[in-house]
């Protein structure tokens, strides 16, 4: 089936549903989205979007893009991190403006609390910049772009999964893509595409990504020869509950909650004397990682936990629901009366489709565009997050960026042509899906992938060395080879969860391939990719960036400089 908008958006969280908003008042755009948009993972977002409105106490966004820039471990680039914290104040009153219902200071204002690495007077004690809607924060964001896009007669195909996408002489043109319920090609031509189709935590076997994160969309830009930028940059959120991984979002640290090792120790105080349990997430995981290799973990077993008690029954009812709820029904716990069960879950992609400011995707180091393509949220790297993600600051890249995206999408629609399709544009989607069709070597995509994310955790996860990613490296050939092998259980058309996951499956491991042997190179530690081998931080090799391209014999990594205006790179102390 065939179809022709001027833009396409791939996506329905909010980097998309922002973009989707900024055009739908120019131009005709269509999101296509593997689940019904508010079911989009941006929902999950519990704890807050930072922005330096201060309205609870002194703040500018200087000193925000300063932590961002720390936080980074000086790997973001700080043009776009410039653009991020200044844009972040207007973004919060935009969506405040369209209704979202934020919780509130007694005079009416916005209300703001402390976030993990964000400070004032450039590090010397932690601020309130985390705008908050109790502990749902990202799903409000959700709905009300969600709402408006209806308003503005944005047009949704729900339940659709992007295969390709549609290229001519270096341009974009459109995307291939399954409408899951039926099984049928369709193909969407247009004259410019987002990809806002979020992360790959499924790489990992303890995450807080939702089942449907499987890198996508960096998968199928891969795949047509586009790099990959950072992927050795995986973060681990500190508090996921114990063995599920479902996120304790670091709000509850921000209300005034403490992490406690085995023997009742606020352990933070020794790695982070200054701002405690609200360092940045890679430390924070690194440091509850160390307590438990070191026997402190509670009662000899892998997880510490994370003390609420002396915050009262009020402000954890009120502030917390959500993470109060969760609690109560996956472990039994009750927040108000016992501390919770907690460990690092694997949390959020800092690298993914190389873009500039405008979201425009980028075709190899040398900062050359491909005309058309855009990426914005998760699944692109512009990069504000460089080797660690500053907790708040998802929520203000997806809205910047999405609303940049739309912004330039708009502008290339008014000045750009169709291009015409190339003959047969779905053929390779085509020869995909009749691959896994007519495989029967008796493999189960759900065998091979629950290998690859316990050996993820176990190789390539918060500590690395170069014996473990190699290992790694050996077992992702095994892998690979078994999924040339692979069967499926059910041959049906309709809603085939067992050739999506197997789709999705292949996505996970050219990805995790790509971290690895991004990691593999990077003999240094900085932000979340910390070596054992090389525990310390090389700027005189390493101040870059990793671009890794998919050739026929192999992963090539070429490199690029960071972006450094105002904040020469220091040793990062908190």
């Amino acid at each position: 089936m065939y179809h022709k908008y001027n833009a396409i958006i791939v996506g329905a969280g909010g980097a998309g549903l922002r973009a989707a908003l900024q055009l739908s008042t120019v131009s005709d755009v269509a999101v296509l989205t593997k689940l019904y948009p508010t079911r989009s993972h941006t929902g999950t977002a519990q704890g807050g979007i930072g922005a330096a409105l201060g309205n609870r106490e002194e703040d500018h966004w200087e000193w925000h893009a300063f932590d961002t820039v720390k936080g980074s471990d000086y790997l973001g680039d700080q043009d776009a991190i410039d653009i991020m914290c200044r844009d972040a104040v207007e973004a919060v009153y935009d969506l405040e403006h369209m209704g979202l219902p934020f919780s509130r200071t007694p005079e009416g204002k916005i209300d703001q609390r402390r976030f993990g690495g964000h400070t004032k007077y450039e590090g010397k004690e932690p601020v309130m910049r985390s705008c908050y809607a109790a502990d749902r924060t990202g799903h409000m964001i959700l709905q009300t772009l969600y709402q408006q896009c209806v308003k503005n007669n944005v047009v949704f195909f729900n339940e659709y999964s992007v295969l390709d996408i549609i290229m001519s002489d270096g341009v974009c043109g459109g995307v291939i893509a399954m409408d899951i319920g039926t099984g049928e090609l369709h193909i969407f031509h247009a004259k410019t595409v987002l990809f806002a189709s979020g992360g790959f935590g499924k790489m990992y076997k303890v995450t807080s990504n939702a089942h449907a994160l499987t890198g996508d969309g960096p998968a199928v830009l891969y795949r047509n020869g586009i790099p990959l930028e950072d992927m050795e940059f995986f973060q681990f959120h500190p508090t996921g509950i114990y063995k599920l991984g479902i996120l304790i979002t670091e709000g509850a640290r921000g209300e005034g909650g403490i992490l406690l090792n085995g023997t009742g120790e606020r352990f933070m105080e020794r790695y982070a004397p200054t701002i405690k349990d609200l360092a940045p997430r890679d430390m924070v995981s690194q440091a509850m990682h160390r307590e438990i290799a070191e026997g402190r973990g509670v009662d000899g077993k892998d997880y510490l936990l994370l003390d609420l008690t002396h915050l009262g029954a009020e402000v954890i009812e009120e502030k917390l629901p959500d993470v109060t709820d969760f609690v109560r029904t996956y472990l039994g716990v009750d927040p108000v009366k016992e501390p919770i069960p907690v460990q690092p879950t694997a949390h959020y992609a800092m690298g993914g489709i190389p873009t500039d400011v405008d979201a425009r995707v980028l075709a190899d180091e040398t900062g050359a565009v491909i005309p058309g393509l855009y990426a914005a949220g998760e699944c692109a790297c512009v990069s504000v997050h460089g080797a660690n993600r500053l907790g708040t600051n998802s929520l203000v890249d997806i809205q910047v960026f999405g609303k940049r995206a739309g912004d330039h999408m708009a502008r290339f629609v008014r000045e750009s042509p169709l291009l015409e399709l190339p003959s047969q544009p779905d053929a390779p989607a085509r020869a995909l899906l009749d691959k896994i069709w007519s495989a029967n070597g008796g493999e189960l995509a759900g065998a091979i992938r629950a290998d690859l994310q316990q050996k993820m955790m176990d190789k390539a996860s918060i500590f690395r060395d170069e014996a473990s990613l190699k290992t790694m490296q050996e077992e992702l050939a095994k892998l690979k080879d078994r999924y040339q092998r692979i069967s499926l259980r059910y041959k049906g058309s309709k809603y085939n969860a067992d050739l999506m996951e197997t789709v999705e499956l292949g996505y996970l491991l050219d990805l995790a391939e790509a971290l690895v042997v991004s990691a593999l190179a990077r003999t240094e530690s900085r932000g979340a990719h910390s070596r054992v081998d090389y525990p310390k931080r090389d700027d005189a090799n390493w101040l870059k960036h990793t671009m890794a391209f998919r050739k026929d014999n192999g992963i090539e990594l070429r490199y690029k400089p960071v972006k450094i205006t105002r904040f020469e790179p220091k040793e990062r102390k908190y």
